[in-house]
């Protein structure tokens, strides 16, 4: 048998258009070309009207902002007015507390002085008497009243009156039952015996002999048409 030669496989023959063809080129690519050209003016609107969008948003929430520190400065403010008047009422209610008890410990005050006026202040009630006395002033309780100071009808309560020529004014003599007083708040006037200036005594009319005549000379000043200028 005699073989046949074998012959050489023959490729396909590639066209040359398609070796020769380049990416964007051709009818094919001038079409797409022309679709994003055409593309280009459309997106650019969009994007405007997100940003116009995005623009519109952020007004609303620094609106919101504001309203919200608006309305936490307003809240902050009402705390603070709570805080300072909660503060007030609390001392206020502790002053009142301690006026009461210091008021109703006043009698027993009064029955420690006059122990102490008598002699009778000694021994272990005079300890605890002071002790007492000592706790009260740490409160801030505080005694007035005193012989020879003028009458003063706020502080001072008279149950005695009478005249005498060794004063020239309404005058404390005598201290029945001191007076009290909590800060500015005064749980007990003063309780006190008063005398007036005597009716004609010497003092009382020296002084009413001086004021008529410092009157009459202003009077005799203004008619001759003020002091003679020297």
């Amino acid at each position: 048998m005699t073989e046949e030669p074998k012959g050489f496989e023959q490729e396909p023959d590639v066209p040359s258009e398609a070796g020769d063809a380049k990416p964007g080129k051709g009818p094919a690519a001038g079409k797409d070309s022309g679709t994003a050209d055409e593309a280009a003016p459309g997106a650019g609107g969009g994007d405007a009207q997100e940003l116009t969008a995005l623009r519109a948003q952020l007004d609303q929430v620094r609106t919101a902002l504001n309203e919200r520190t608006a309305d936490l400065q307003r809240l902050q403010a009402e705390y603070q007015n709570y805080r300072r008047r909660v503060e007030r009422d609390r001392v206020a209610v502790k002053e009142i507390a301690v006026a009461n008890l210091l008021t109703e410990l006043l009698p027993v005050l009064d029955d420690i002085g006059r122990a102490r006026e008598h002699g009778e202040l000694v021994g272990g009630f005079k300890s605890v008497a002071e002790s007492l006395e000592t706790v009260a002033a740490k409160l801030g309780l505080q005694q007035f009243g005193k012989e020879g100071e003028a009458f003063d009808p706020l502080v001072h309560e008279a149950l005695m009156h009478s005249y005498s020529p060794d004063v020239t004014q309404t005058t404390c003599v005598q201290i029945l039952q001191p007076g009290y007083r909590l800060g500015e708040r005064n749980l007990r006037p003063a309780r006190v015996a008063v005398a007036e200036p005597q009716p004609g005594s010497g003092k009382a009319g020296d002084e009413t002999a001086d004021d008529r005549d410092a009157k009459a000379d202003t009077a005799d000043d203004e008619e001759n048409g003020g002091p003679e200028q020297g």
